[in-house]
């Protein structure tokens, strides 16, 4: 195997544990295990993700329980990026979204052998929890996993298109106590339901509005289609008493899909979509706003001369160890050619949002 700077993380489970793991991939039973990275920890391991749990490269969520932490973290996701060649869309986006200002996980990447097999490239991501407020020194507060399509900031549910029988259908809570959900209950509500002429106002109470629009920018440059209803996560600051939102899972993005297919770079409109959205475009201040972020957007964050170097830089890390993942090392060409395609879209849908933001004002 290559050698180079990627960390490798070694998994041993035993045989009947992961027996018990492969018999039934939708199951989010933990199973024990041990980690070996430097030292031995004793951890948890189960498969995440949704409909990524039927490729045949797995992706993982590992708790650390002996010692308690990991590099300051207690819990951690390792990404398989199956669908995408490059294996690099979600940590460029992430880091985008920091770029951008807004709240994002850290990530990098790894090599993973698990009871000594070779299982290739993962992506190592930041869990958003307790210590990921800790690094950023921000105030412990509520967080809200959107975990399907119901988190559409709607009173209608996403799948029967009816009113939903509870406001924070689609979110599990990840931090917080069951006092918190009457905050995202409001915030639900109020969005919804607000009239215009107060719409200002009341929203400025509950939502960080410049860090969201932040936000949509990134989703709109990036073209994550399943972004403005999931792949999100809520965090509500105690000190100023308003929710921010914070990406997650934005591998389909940068001109391919969710099964790696080309995405035109005029896919997503640049008012995005979902309700909240909608309504806050609907503000003569926020559409403003929203102008201002993604015309400095379109002019430095995302373009080429921004984003190339930080491809071609992960594309040299990677490239040694394309040739020793089992799951990606016939496609070597594919992959040889993902960044010139990333910036090709990039460059096509940065002149696409520019000649749509004249629509804005």
């Amino acid at each position: 195997m290559s050698t180079s700077q990627l960390p490798l993380y070694a998994i041993y489970i035993h045989p009947n544990d992961l027996r018990e793991l492969r018999r039934d991939i939708w199951n989010d039973d933990l199973v024990p295990a041990t980690f070996t990275f430097q030292k031995k920890f004793h951890i948890d391991i189960s498969y995440r993700g949704s409909h990524i749990r039927k490729f045949k490269k797995k992706s993982y969520f590992i708790s650390f329980y002996k010692p308690y932490f990991f590099h300051g973290v207690h819990e951690l996701h390792l990404n398989a990026e199956y669908k995408d060649p490059s294996l690099m869309r979600n940590k460029l986006s992430l880091d985008f979204f920091s770029a951008l200002g807004v709240l994002s996980p850290s990530s990098r990447h790894v090599l993973l052998s698990i009871n000594g097999k070779h299982e290739g490239i993962y992506l190592q991501l930041e869990s958003v929890d307790e210590f990921f407020l800790k690094k950023r020194q921000l105030p412990a507060g509520p967080i809200f996993y959107a975990i399907d399509d119901n988190a559409n900031f709607s009173l209608i549910g996403s799948f029967d298109k009816k009113p939903k029988t509870a406001l924070d259908a689609g979110y599990e809570r990840k931090l917080g106590t069951w006092e918190d959900h009457r905050y995202l209950e409001e915030f639900i509500f109020k969005l919804n339901t607000t009239p215009k002429y107060e719409y200002e106002s009341v929203m400025s109470k509950l939502l960080d509005v410049n860090k969201y629009l932040r936000w949509l920018a990134g989703v709109v440059c990036t073209q994550n289609f399943d972004g403005f209803v999931h792949n999100y996560a809520l965090y509500r600051n105690p000190d100023s008493g308003l929710f921010e939102i914070i990406p997650w899972d934005f591998d389909a993005t940068w001109g391919r899909d969710i099964n790696g297919k080309q995405m035109d770079y005029d896919y997503v409109r640049i008012e995005g979509f979902n309700t909240l959205t909608a309504r806050l475009l609907d503000i003569k201040r926020f559409r403003k706003m929203y102008y201002d972020i993604m015309k400095h957007t379109l002019d430095h964050e995302f373009t080429v001369e921004f984003m190339r170097p930080k491809a071609e830089q992960l594309y040299q890390q990677l490239r040694p160890h394309v040739v020793d993942d089992p799951y990606i090392k016939d496609h070597i060409e594919q992959f040889d050619g993902e960044p010139e395609w990333i910036c090709d879209f990039l460059e096509k849908r940065n002149t696409y949002l520019k000649s749509q933001l004249s629509t804005l004002l």
